[in-house]
């Protein structure tokens, strides 16, 4: 008997007719002999409806207030898929974040999880229940209710998993698994069996929607095994965990993010300590920053450029004009039409030649590079958003021809 986790998005529970087949998924696990824990997130696009109320009645509306509005849409997703295995004719109980345990800190609308008890989800399981949970929750120590942030339910179910010491996490989406690109918009993408957890981490935070970066973070952080795979059809998904490849170099998949904006420092004075000042303004005020260049100083100034996501461009803006006497306003550029194309492959570093196959994509194409940033296991470039999407199709091309 294994103890088996899985997490639904809000595509798989959309609807009656898709509450119903995740039921059924569910319980044909439960039937092999499994103990089934089940993730879900709220229906559809329930959130961003939940969102758009709030603005109706208030616009500025306190974020402890909008995570007891957000919290509501899984509580719904839970009652009603704990119903449908009911008729399955199945043993379960829903539970919300806080009644399986999750508690956080108290950051509203981006709360992180700090303990999970799991002493009522094994008593359930241990009265061979299935256990529905609410994803994207959990309770602060002034015991309001707290939300996780973007793709927090699948945070809440590596969590589970590792507190439970399950022996897998499954991941259901409305793809069948983790692809060379996104095979929505490249049909001749390939499905990979198997990727890494610092590959997946990359993907993940250079735009790849499959999996939320935190999630994966805490997968590798307590070994949990997971495996991404849809919930529309039955057939086996890719399976993240760490893969020994000895010292060969495999080209993973090929992202884009055009969620992000580029500023850009004009003249600022070449002094040591301006780029801390900048940067450390930026912390303060919780903006992440990614690509940075600067230019080689000249007639005692530099240029500082840099990206961050698109929602932060203005605060950021705003903050280094008030905040840094040796700024001048008028020399901060802002724009919002970039995007940032990424390949991702582990031994990247140590295989010559990557980086010229992927400029040469771009060349080919008649694609200008902004900016560049590498690691040992990505290459990322900025380029205008108008040309992402044939950017991707003309890197995946470059390096899955026979694809």
């Amino acid at each position: 008997m294994s103890l088996i986790v899985q997490k639904f998005g809000g595509s798989s529970v959309a609807n009656a007719e898709r509450v119903r087949n995740v039921a059924r998924i569910v319980t044909d696990c439960y039937r092999e002999g499994n103990q089934v824990v089940v993730v879900v997130s709220a229906q559809g696009d329930t959130t961003d409806d939940l969102i758009e109320k709030a603005r109706e009645i208030n616009p500025k509306a306190s974020k402890r207030e909008m995570d007891m509005l957000m919290a509501a849409g899984e509580q719904i997703s839970i009652a009603l898929l704990a119903m449908a295995i009911e008729t399955e004719r199945c043993p379960v109980v829903s539970m919300l974040g806080w009644q399986a345990g999750f508690t956080t800190n108290s950051t509203y609308g981006a709360a992180r999880i700090r303990t999970v008890d799991t002493a009522r989800v094994r008593s359930a399981l241990d009265n061979n229940m299935i256990v529905v949970v609410a994803g994207f929750q959990g309770l602060n120590r002034h015991d309001d209710i707290t939300t996780l942030g973007r793709g927090g339910s699948d945070t809440s179910a590596v969590a589970l998993a590792a507190a439970l010491h399950a022996d897998r996490c499954q991941i259901f989406t409305d793809v069948e698994g983790v692809y060379t690109a996104d095979p929505r918009k490249i049909p001749n993408a390939i499905k990979l069996r198997e990727i890494t957890y610092d590959e997946m981490l990359e993907l993940a935070t250079l735009g790849a929607q499959v999996l939320n970066n935190r999630s994966v973070e805490m997968a590798k952080k307590y070994n949990v095994e997971l495996e991404v795979l849809s919930s529309m059809k039955r057939a086996p998904g890719t399976v993240v965990r760490e893969v020994t490849r000895m010292e060969k170099m495999l080209l993973r998949g090929v992202t884009k993010d055009a969620d992000i904006a580029r500023i850009s420092v004009v003249g600022v004075p070449d002094t040591p300590g301006i780029a801390f000042k900048i940067f450390n303004a930026l912390a303060g005020r919780q903006i992440n920053v990614d690509v940075i260049l600067q230019s080689i100083g000249r007639k005692g100034t530099k240029d500082i450029t840099f990206t961050t996501a698109k929602a932060d461009g203005e605060q950021a803006v705003e903050l280094l004009s008030t905040k840094i006497p040796e700024i001048d306003p008028e020399r901060i550029v802002i724009d919002t039409g970039v995007a940032k194309v990424s390949v991702v492959g582990a031994g990247m570093e140590t295989h010559p030649g990557t980086a010229a196959k992927m400029f040469e994509a771009l060349y080919e194409r008649n694609i200008n590079i902004q900016m560049i940033a590498t690691s040992e296991i990505k290459i990322s470039v900025i380029i205008d958003a108008a040309d992402a999407d044939k950017a991707v199709e003309a890197i995946h091309l470059k390096f899955f021809p026979e694809s």
